[in-house]
């Protein structure tokens, strides 16, 4: 029987309206369905995060299979990261218009057909084209996936205990690759660890299309292709100019040269800047954006953004710098630095799952605060460890700072509950943005601070970590108010 596509009081077609009541009527009914969505969403971010750290351990292995130099290395991690960045605001968009359950579907069949080229690379260029393709594929699971839990958990503290398992999940999946990693390359090789992201992710894409409810979808907003192309490329430009700066940071050894005064990370850092603030003109002249101004009226969104950024600028510019001191001024061998920086990737596991029990109680202020001072007091302790050491405290200072993790899911929570309605896809997509962006500026910034000098102490750069999760914690403030909380232990 034919449907009417005539539209609903609110604007949707009356079709999308029946494919939206579909989607929430298929599969298994009752409470049983929302636990299966965030297993299908939460399995989705798992393969997102386990590919920003699996590859670290695999870099020798591939050199020493495909030749190349450093900086064809830095590329392999550098272009799955910035796609992954520079993809989710259009994904994100693209999961508001089309369904957020049908984009990150597609996102896994990408990211799947991506990792099956990695595995077959027969160059480096070939390997880094195919990295950048699965950041693609990425970018459009992380928001989407999102969007999906605040789909299917509209109460708040539901919602919340849903972003504690899918952040969870994610910090899970950060933990387990260089383990996994290792133990493949080890057993079989390096191109095993793209290998088995394959079945991995048809299952999911199949479960995500069982379990999880389509969101709803609004034909009426056009795309924007000029916002897309100007967002992404300025976005981009900016953060391969962050990491080519820290890239040649690391080349100087005599101190004499930092990569942020090279031509090439100039060109790209202004470039992109330039490239940004035509994006920012465009978008103001345009009836229906792909970031829409009024996404930042919200004084709260904004903060938790910020609050995402310096979080994760803080925390993957300390891990960085964490590794690189063990391996250089304390000497320790590849993988007994990696075990040794094991307790600090448990610890980001346990705060995540612990965030949104605290959320769900408490409201996200508690959980964010709480977070970004563990955070400053590991720095802290990492400070005081001097130039050599001892070894002791350099552990307990990074295992600390894993405690940041409490503040993830909290204010991802804070984020999407200021997010206006119908913009979850996008707000989320914004949000993550912020954070992947915020992330590889730190270990740029931090991997620069530490390349002027090997024997460089921590000192700086957790003086410039504090002071960021200083700043965290006023945006956290301001992202939250009493009233959520109390809400949340009225609730409870």
């Amino acid at each position: 029987m034919a449907r009417t596509a005539g539209k609903s009081a609110h604007g949707t077609s009356t079709a999308e309206t029946s494919d939206v009541r579909s989607a929430d009527q298929a599969g298994p009914a009752g409470g049983r369905r929302p636990a299966r969505a965030l297993i299908a969403a939460s399995l989705a971010f798992f393969v997102v995060q386990l590919d920003v750290t699996v590859v670290n351990v695999a870099l020798a292995a591939i050199r020493h299979d495909l030749g190349g130099g450093r900086g064809d290395q830095q590329w392999i991690v550098a272009g799955y990261t910035v796609a992954l960045a520079a993809g989710m605001l259009t994904a994100g968009s693209m999961g508001d218009r089309l369904g957020s359950r049908r984009v990150c579907g597609w996102g896994l069949l990408v990211f799947g057909g991506a990792s099956a080229l990695c595995a077959v690379a027969p160059d480096m260029s070939a390997l880094i084209a195919a990295r950048v393709l699965q950041g693609l594929g990425a970018a459009a699971q992380l928001p989407c996936s999102l969007a999906l839990i605040v789909r299917q958990f509209p109460d708040a503290r539901g919602r919340a205990h849903a972003l504690g398992v899918w952040g969870g999940m994610g910090s899970l999946g950060m933990a387990a690759g260089p383990v996994a990693g290792g133990t493949l390359i080890a057993l079989v090789g390096w191109r095993a660890i793209f290998l088995v992201n394959v079945p991995f992710c048809v299952i999911t894409a199949i479960l995500i299309r069982r379990w999880a409810a389509e969101s709803p979808r609004s034909r009426e907003r056009k795309l924007d292709p000029a916002g897309l192309i100007l967002g992404t490329v300025a976005l981009a430009s900016v953060i391969g100019g962050l990491i080519e700066a820290g890239q040649m940071g690391w080349a100087q050894t005599g101190g004499a040269r930092i990569g942020w005064a090279q031509p090439i990370p100039l060109v790209l850092m202004i470039g992109g800047g330039l490239v940004g603030v035509l994006f920012l003109a465009v978008e103001r002249r345009r009836r229906a954006p792909m970031l829409p101004p009024s996404l930042f009226a919200s004084r709260r969104f904004s903060a938790a953004s910020v609050a995402g950024m310096v979080l994760n600028a803080g925390f993957y510019g300390t891990l960085l710098c964490v590794s690189l001191f063990l391996q250089g001024p304390l000497a320790q061998p590849v993988f007994r630095a990696g075990m040794l920086v094991l307790p600090m990737t448990a610890t980001i596991g346990i705060g995540s799952m612990l965030s949104g029990r605290i959320t769900a109680r408490f409201g996200p202020r508690l959980p964010m605060v709480a977070g970004f001072g563990f955070g400053a007091v590991g720095a802290a302790i990492l400070l005081a460890s001097g130039p050599s050491g001892p070894l002791t405290v350099v552990v307990v200072g990074a295992t600390v700072l894993g405690l940041a993790s409490i503040a993830m899911p909290a204010l991802t929570a804070a984020a999407m509950s200021a997010a206006p309605a119908g913009r979850t896809a996008l707000a989320s997509g914004v949000l993550n943005t912020a954070r992947q962006a915020g992330g590889a500026f730190g270990a740029a910034v931090f991997g620069a601070l530490l390349g002027a000098d090997p024997a460089l102490p921590l000192g700086i750069p957790m003086a410039i970590a504090i002071a960021a999760y200083g700043i965290a914690i006023g945006a956290s403030v301001l992202a939250t108010d009493r009233r959520s909380a109390s809400l949340a232990r009225r609730d409870h």
